[in-house]
């Protein structure tokens, strides 16, 4: 039997056990193990990155597929810049590279791309590319994908607090005006869904300064898999995971015929 075979009859096991009603609908993901990926395999950091690439198109795609409206992928960090230099200027150039042979293919597949972080470092040419990509999407409504680029969750919080804290000492609001919601409106990712999901890969424990605020409640599954080897496959198996949890946001889950006395003692 051939492996392409193999993969399609598990992913059609996997999407026997897939809920369509309960798909996450938005899904946000940590793309780690490029480097790692490629070392294992005796080849330069370079090649797993260019892979990693061609895994998002297929996650990107099954997404799709699958009726989630929004991807968040973590890109690169605001910590990325310490890594060696000819590293960021490889990365850098693939997301030039990247933007300018797919741009075309995500407008005619409705997709609306939106970057999210801190571009003033990057060079001018990236930046006219990824304004280009987003006014040519902006009027896509079928799929949002977020590409978070030199970002850092403390420092979008930080940014937002320093926005709040003029605008209450020039008057423009009261202190007590500032509440959550307020907040929100001011995040890079207003107007748009807290992830219900996150996903991340190579095995590693940890948020990484991604979306501190957004991911409050989001349910977390970690792949021992390393992004370059992740497909379809594993992506349908924490879709699945996902949809085995409980969520309560800080509540408790009724049982079957409680009572109102028994549950509010209930812990």
């Amino acid at each position: 039997m051939s492996l392409g075979k193999i993969i399609d009859e598990k992913n059609n096991d996997l999407s026997k056990r897939l809920d369509m009603q309960k798909v996450p609908q938005h899904i946000a993901i940590i793309m780690d193990g490029n480097g790692r990926w490629a070392t294992k395999k005796g080849l330069p950091r370079t090649y797993g990155h260019k892979r990693g690439v061609n895994v998002l198109k297929e996650i990107l795609k099954a997404s799709k597929k699958l009726g989630c409206k929004v991807l968040t992928v973590y890109a690169f960090s605001t910590e990325n810049w310490t890594r060696p230099i000819k590293e960021v200027d490889f990365l850098i150039n693939l997301f030039r590279e990247v933007l300018r042979n797919e741009i075309e293919e995500i407008n005619e597949e409705s997709i609306k791309i939106k970057f999210i972080g801190d571009l003033t470092p990057f060079p001018e040419n990236l930046k006219k590319i990824i304004s280009s990509s987003e006014s040519l999407t902006r009027n896509n409504n079928e799929f949002l994908l977020n590409v978070c680029v030199n970002y850092g969750g403390r420092q979008e919080i930080v940014k937002v607090a320093k926005e709040l804290a003029i605008k209450t000492f020039s008057g423009e609001i009261k202190p007590s005006e500032v509440n959550e919601e307020l907040f929100n409106s001011k995040l890079l990712t207003r107007g748009i869904k807290d992830p219900e999901l996150l996903i991340r890969t190579s095995g590693e424990k940890r948020i990484s300064n991604f979306l501190l605020w957004q991911l409050a409640y989001s349910e977390i599954y970690i792949s021992d898999v390393l992004w370059p080897d992740f497909n379809e496959i594993e992506f349908l198996k924490a879709i699945i995971d996902y949809q085995s949890r409980n969520r309560r946001f800080g509540g408790i889950e009724s049982l079957p015929n409680e009572s109102l006395e028994d549950s509010q003692y209930s812990s």
